[in-house]
C-alpha cells in the first residue's frame, strides 16, 4: 500500500500566489514570442502519473491557444506507421510566433515503444542515434527546444494510481498501458537512463524535475521555461474602450423573446 501524501507539500494558498506571478510572466512571454515570431518547442516526458497534464494546464490556462499550442498525438495510424518516424511530429512544429507544447513526443520510441516491444531493438537503436541529429537540425533552423522529464517516485506513483481508481472523474486517466508501466517500473527506469544518456546534448539537454510535490513541480517547470527563453516585456498602448454607437439602436433583448434558452437549473 502506498504511503499517504507527506504533510510538507506546498500549501495551496502559497502555490496559487506564486502561480499567478508566473502566469503573468507567461503572458509577457507570449507577447514577445508573437511580436518577434519566435518558434519554441517545450516537450514533456516522464513516468505515467508524473504530472504532465497538470503542469501543461498550469502553463496554458491563462494564455492564448493561438500562441501556446498543445500537441498530444494518439497512437499512429497504419498510414503514419509507413512514414518516416519523425514525420508526424515535425508536422506539428511551430510556425513563427508559436510555442508548441508536446504532451509526450517522439521520445515515445525511447520509452513505451521500446519497453512494450512496439518497435524492434534496431529501430530503438536507430532512434537514439538519429534523434540528436534531428533536434540539432531543428535548433540550427532557429527553433528553441526545451526538454523536461518529470520524475515521480515509486510510492507517489502508486498513491496517484490508487487515487484514480477510487475517483470516477479520474478513472479515464488509468489505461491498461498505465497499469503495465506500473508493473514494469525497472524496465522503464533502464529505458529512461539510456534515453537520457544518449539524447541529452549540449544544444538540447534534458532537465529533470522531481514531481512528488505536484505544485512545486509545476512552479519549477514554468520558472525554468521562462528562464530558457530570452524575452522582454512588450510595450503596448493603454487599452480604452470606444464609445458605443447609438446608430440603429433597438431593444435587442426583447428580440430574443420566444427563443430557446437553456434551463436555469443553478
Amino acid at each position: 500500500m502506498a504511503k499517504d501524501a507527506p504533510n510538507d507539500r506546498m500549501k495551496r494558498k502559497d502555490y496559487e500566489k506564486e502561480l499567478e506571478k508566473l502566469q503573468v510572466e507567461l503572458c509577457h512571454l507570449q507577447d514577445y514570442v508573437r511580436e518577434n515570431k519566435l518558434r519554441v518547442i517545450v516537450l514533456f516526458e516522464g513516468r505515467d502519473a508524473a504530472g504532465k497534464g497538470g503542469t501543461i494546464k498550469a502553463i496554458t490556462e491563462k494564455v492564448s491557444p493561438r500562441v501556446f499550442r498543445v500537441v498530444a498525438l494518439p497512437a499512429p495510424s497504419d498510414r503514419e506507421k509507413s512514414q518516416l518516424f519523425f514525420q508526424r511530429y515535425m508536422e506539428q512544429f511551430p510556425a513563427g510566433g508559436e510555442i508548441v507544447i508536446f504532451d509526450r513526443s517522439w521520445y515515445n520510441r525511447a520509452g513505451v515503444e521500446y519497453v512494450m516491444g512496439f518497435c524492434t531493438p534496431a529501430e530503438h537503436e536507430r532512434f537514439l542515434n538519429l534523434c540528436p541529429q534531428m533536434e540539432q537540425y531543428a535548433i540550427d533552423g532557429g527553433i528553441i527546444l526545451i526538454k523536461i522529464w518529470l520524475e515521480v517516485g515509486m510510492d507517489e506513483q502508486e498513491r496517484r494510481f490508487n487515487a484514480r481508481i477510487d475517483d470516477p472523474v479520474r478513472q479515464w486517466k488509468l489505461s491498461p498501458m498505465d497499469l503495465e508501466s506500473y508493473r514494469r517500473w525497472y524496465d522503464y527506469s533502464r529505458a529512461r537512463d539510456l534515453m537520457l544518456k544518449e539524447t541529452s546534448t549540449k544544444e538540447a539537454p534534458w532537465y529533470i524535475v522531481r514531481s512528488d510535490d505536484k505544485r512545486r513541480a509545476r512552479l519549477n517547470c514554468i520558472a525554468h521555461i521562462l528562464g530558457e527563453i530570452p524575452y522582454k516585456r512588450v510595450k503596448k498602448d493603454k487599452i480604452k474602450l470606444p464609445k458605443r454607437s447609438d446608430k440603429g439602436r433597438y431593444n435587442d433583448q426583447a428580440s430574443l423573446n420566444g427563443m430557446n434558452f437553456v434551463a436555469e437549473r443553478y
